[in-house]
């Protein structure tokens, strides 16, 4: 099959440092070059990849201090894109919605995967604008504030087997990775850490958007003894920090869309202990790779509790349900049939559900835009 995946520019694929999206966009691009498809891959010039690279920008946005207006680097993408368009079977976009424009007018098949929270209001004039195009959600919850779009399935976030290290011992600190910023609740992580008398690791970048926020509510937390904040580091550093730890808190307070780090401590066999929003419930195996809580309390509770869970138990879940050969054989089966189609548009919804588990909790809040609470 030829094959054509389009990453944003921001990073890297893969990332250097923080970046599910085009971290995810790496691990498909391998797995189908392994597979044997003809593979194009459109991303920033520093990527490595084993398909065929077409670079628009010289190197990833987030960290090219010359790039003052990125749209102009994404619109250049897109036209890179389609003048190769005629090389390929299907595209498959992760850039969101601002190629729909371009792509509803094109005859190529083409499927977009939806990284991003989708409860946001000046989303839906656009969506419903292009509500027949066919799009992808990374977990049920995600499709909550827009169940009418154009759905082809639902697929699951993929890790190779060998990208992170199991470790079978569990160690005595407690982790906290990602980004710093209102929705993601370090606060709580700290409080967390603090009330069960266990030291944290912070590994979280800092975006320029949350700079006050970090510097205002969060800088003055990381004085507490039982904090050690290292800030954003690799993938060699996360395997060691997610697997010597004794389990990963995700105390989000916002409608995740997947949660990456969740199926990377999963990897490590580390257990989770998450509050139950967007995609926790169908992430986590309740008692068996973790604990879902719904408070400060409650997770105190749930981390006091995560020795007694088997680290083998949570790796062998890793391997059941989320593996990078499932993720692709998931989206090679949804190609087969757009491709099948022959159209980039299809005049049906087809919904597939692929490991979703029951009775998921949705939360359509908003996170706070101002100072953080525990609660």
């Amino acid at each position: 099959m030829r094959i054509a995946q389009v990453a944003p520019l921001i990073e890297s694929v893969p990332p250097k440092y923080y970046g599910g999206t085009e971290r995810v966009v790496s691990y498909l691009t391998e797995e189908l070059v392994r597979q044997g498809h003809e593979v194009t891959l459109f991303a920033s010039g520093d990527s490595v990849t084993k398909a065929r690279l077409l670079a628009t920008s010289r190197r990833s946005l987030r960290l090219d201090r010359t790039c003052v207006d990125r749209l102009a680097h994404q619109i250049c993408q897109l036209e890179d894109v389609y003048r190769h368009a005629g090389r390929f079977e299907i595209i498959h976009f992760h850039t969101d919605y601002p190629h729909f424009p371009v792509s509803s007018r094109q005859p190529v098949p083409h499927v977009t995967t939806l990284h991003s929270r989708l409860d946001v209001p000046d989303l839906v004039p656009v969506y419903r604008r292009f509500q027949r195009t066919p799009v992808v959600s990374i977990s049920d919850a995600q499709r909550a504030p827009l169940p009418w779009l154009n759905w082809q399935g639902t697929v699951y976030h993929g890790l190779p087997e060998d990208a992170y290290t199991f470790q079978p011992d569990p160690g005595k600190h407690l982790a906290f990775i990602g980004r710093i910023s209102p929705e993601k609740r370090v606060d709580r992580a700290i409080e967390i850490a603090r009330r069960v008398g266990m030291e944290i690791k912070i590994a979280a970048k800092v975006d320029d958007v949350d700079r006050e926020y970090f510097e205002t509510y969060i800088a003055p937390l990381l004085k507490d003894r039982y904090t050690d904040y290292v800030g954003e580091i690799g993938e060699g550093e996360k395997d060691d920090l997610l697997g010597s730890a004794a389990a990963l808190l995700f105390p989000i307070d916002w409608p995740e869309p997947f949660g990456l780090v969740m199926i990377e401590a999963m990897a490590c066999g580390t257990p989770i202990v998450a509050y139950r929003q967007g995609s926790v419930p169908e992430v986590i195996d309740e008692g068996v790779t973790g604990f879902i809580v719904e408070g400060i309390g409650d997770a105190v509770k749930a981390v006091e509790r995560v020795f007694t869970l088997s680290r083998k138990r949570c790796r062998e879940r890793f391997q059941e349900r989320f593996t990078v050969s499932r993720m692709a054989r998931d989206y090679r089966e949804i190609y087969e049939r757009l491709i099948e189609d022959g159209h980039a548009v299809g005049p049906r919804c087809v919904v597939r559900h692929r490991n979703v588990a029951k009775n998921v909790a949705v939360s359509h809040r908003n996170p706070p835009l101002s100072g953080p609470h525990v609660a």
